[in-house]
């Protein structure tokens, strides 16, 4: 199973690449497949690529459930 997040771009760089920070941590990626990408828009990254533009909501849900499971599964591991 593969997982494509969001995450915040926060600058454009030469050749179609961006950097952007996952959670803190700061990456390198391709914008090739997506079109208008500005320093503050939110992406769907999967295997350093952007694959789509994601509206700030719909990034922060998906980021809170993302740490929901995080939580859970580290309390899951705690109890066992």
């Amino acid at each position: 199973m593969c997982l494509a997040i969001p995450a915040l771009v926060t600058e454009l760089l030469p050749d179609q690449m961006a950097r952007i920070s996952l959670d803190g941590v700061m990456k390198t990626i391709s914008v090739m497949l997506v079109e208008d990408v500005a320093p503050g828009d939110y992406v769907i990254v999967h295997v350093g690529h952007a694959l789509a533009k994601l509206r700030p909501v719909e990034a922060a849900r998906t980021l809170a459930l993302l740490a929901e499971v995080a939580a859970l599964t580290a309390d899951a591991e705690r109890r066992a």
